[in-house]
């Protein structure tokens, strides 16, 4: 492997690529609420980002679960952090903190990668860069909004460790995108009403977070994803579903500018990205929906039809082997 010194710290060159793995930056998506799934999915499903078309199967969760918002994912690995299920057939519904790993090269079902350390998390979003991920917001079992964030070493198995705290309050679905250096995050619901806050981390440090800016949306389950440079933000219920979608320049500290709109005004859906690419997938309009919209990172403009997911899908995970976060 080959290493670079910014000054700063060291920074791992990557010898891999999703071409070499996938074929292409692969998108998985993760569980969720589906057609004839009211109380969660197992279903996995993939995309190859740079194409358009349907999706395909990937395989199968540990359990039908959902509410799991964002994902954590290196060239290799994907993980789906927290979430919640129903203990069938009847309920009562629970909050999870276990956490779903898969290797994303690889079309097989999902295993055990370890446990979040503060509890029990539904509605978390999550982020991450080609070493460190990290879970952040969300609702435990007591139904109260937290503002930790935990952070996982990807390439082993094992619990969350704290990180710090979120600094703009309590947030129940928030929503990230990460650079190699930098995660910003928030959105999402609080109380005594929603977020249009942003604020940042550096991944490979400890501590909370600190004011980026604001979005000019305030709504919950809002997504985010894209590359090293640009973050986009979409979607969400601000109360009813918006369509907006705007974007931040990561390195820098500002507010979110418009970038377009989406073919529909939709919530809860979840996002992939390549260094070129960011997909929207599924969500509520406010049924379920099974489309797929992609826009082009460095430009501006609306979505583009993409194609269908496998059944309609809502508060679904996802992870791709060539978001930002992995340069």
């Amino acid at each position: 492997k080959l290493e670079i010194y910014n000054g700063d710290q060291w920074f791992e060159i990557d010898s891999t690529s999703p071409e070499l793995q996938t074929g292409g930056t692969r998108g998985v998506i993760m569980g969720g609420l589906s057609a004839g799934h009211p109380n969660g999915d197992n279903v996995m499903q993939f995309i190859t980002i740079s194409s358009t078309g349907n999706s395909v199967d990937f395989a199968d969760l540990t359990r039908e679960k959902y509410a799991s918002y964002g994902g954590i994912a290196s060239r290799t690995r994907g993980i789906m952090p927290g979430g919640y299920y129903y203990n069938a057939p009847a309920g009562p519904g629970t909050y999870t903190d276990e956490m779903d790993a898969i290797t994303i090269s690889i079309q097989s079902n999902a295993f055990d990668f370890g446990d979040l350390v503060q509890g029990n998390r539904a509605e978390p979003g999550s982020a991450a860069n080609s070493t460190r991920g990290i879970i952040f917001g969300g609702t435990d079992p007591s139904v109260t909004r937290t503002n930790t964030i935990t952070y996982v070493t990807i390439a082993t198995l094992g619990g969350g460790i704290d990180f710090g705290d979120m600094s703009g309050g309590l947030f129940q679905n928030p929503t990230g995108t990460s650079s190699q250096t930098r995660l910003v995050m928030g959105t999402g619901e609080g109380s005594p009403a929603n977020f249009n806050s942003l604020e940042y981390i550096t991944i490979s440090t400890l501590g909370n977070g600190a004011d980026f800016g604001d979005t000019s949306v305030t709504a919950s389950y809002r997504n985010a994803a894209g590359n090293a440079v640009r973050g986009i933000i979409a979607g969400g219920y601000s109360p009813n579903s918006d369509n907006a979608i705007e974007f931040i320049t990561i390195a820098t500290l500002g507010n979110a500018k418009d970038f377009g709109d989406l073919n529909n005004a939709v919530g809860g859906m979840t996002n992939m990205a390549s260094s070129t690419r960011v997909v929207f997938a599924g969500g509520r309009t406010p049924s379920e929906i099974n489309n797929m919209d992609y826009v082009q990172i460095p430009s501006t403009g609306n979505a583009i039809d993409f194609g269908d997911l496998l059944s309609t899908v809502s508060n679904a995970a996802s992870v791709s082997n060539g978001h930002g976060g992995l340069g």
